[in-house]
């Protein structure tokens, strides 16, 4: 990516009462995940019970950011604001911890992400006091 390319939208979120912790996070540069202490899952996206076993007994932790791209589709044409920084990468990353999140991988070349890639989250700030995780290659 070169220095003069449009950074990618970075609307602010809307944290619910699940979701504030993972944004709270994110705005301290924190990559949060839960995990059920009744089956041992590790939940994305943020919720109050377990997807697995409906239990309430969440737990959050710091995750390690770190995963690989499990599939990807660069975009070539958009709207809005969107249409303003094509080509730009829409991908699902598999994290170390299980879950697949989608996201943006950011920073590289597009021509350059591929099946299997390393990737690590990095967080763009909103301007509002929060940060959106996406990923860019390891």
């Amino acid at each position: 990516m070169s220095d003069d390319t449009p950074a990618l939208p970075t609307n602010a979120p809307h944290p619910n009462e699940d979701s504030k912790p993972f944004w709270d996070a994110a705005a301290e540069g924190r990559f949060a995940l839960q995990h059920c202490d009744d089956c041992d899952t590790v939940i994305w996206w943020p919720r109050a019970l377990c997807p697995a076993c409906s239990s309430f007994d969440l737990t959050w932790y710091d995750a390690s950011g770190n995963g690989r791209v499990y599939s990807y589709t660069v975009v070539h044409r958009s709207v809005g604001g969107w249409n303003a920084v094509t080509p730009y990468v829409v991908a699902y990353v598999e994290l170390d911890e299980g879950p697949r999140v989608m996201t943006n991988i950011v920073d590289c070349d597009p021509d350059a992400v591929s099946i299997d890639a390393p990737v690590r989250v990095v967080f763009h700030d909103t301007g509002e006091g929060w940060a959106l995780p996406r990923f860019t290659l390891a």
